[in-house]
């Protein structure tokens, strides 16, 4: 099966069942870097792509894969002492 040209912010499955992201290309070094759904970064060789066995897939609904908390780490809290803008991290950006 051919695989498109990789794109940034494609999410990709290996057959294995395996996840990832590609979040760089590198085409002087050509190299495609990615990353997979538990945060660990790889680089690929960009001309091995086409021989790799990947499926196109959307991105998980789920992302707490790469971030390291468990679900008793987090912390209940009230919405009032959260920041202006917590849920739309793009509001901070307006305070600059």
């Amino acid at each position: 099966m051919a695989v498109p040209y990789p794109v940034i912010g494609q999410w990709f499955r290996r057959a294995g069942g395996a996840l990832f992201e590609v979040v760089a290309i590198d085409e002087e070094s050509g190299t495609v870097e990615i990353q997979q759904f538990d945060g660990t970064i790889d680089e690929l060789d960009i001309e091995a792509w086409p021989d790799l066995l990947l499926f196109e897939a959307s991105a998980p609904e789920d992302w707490s894969g790469s971030v390291d908390m468990e679900p008793d780490d987090i912390v209940a809290c009230n919405n009032k002492d959260l920041p202006s803008g917590f849920h739309d991290p793009l509001a901070f950006l307006d305070n600059l």
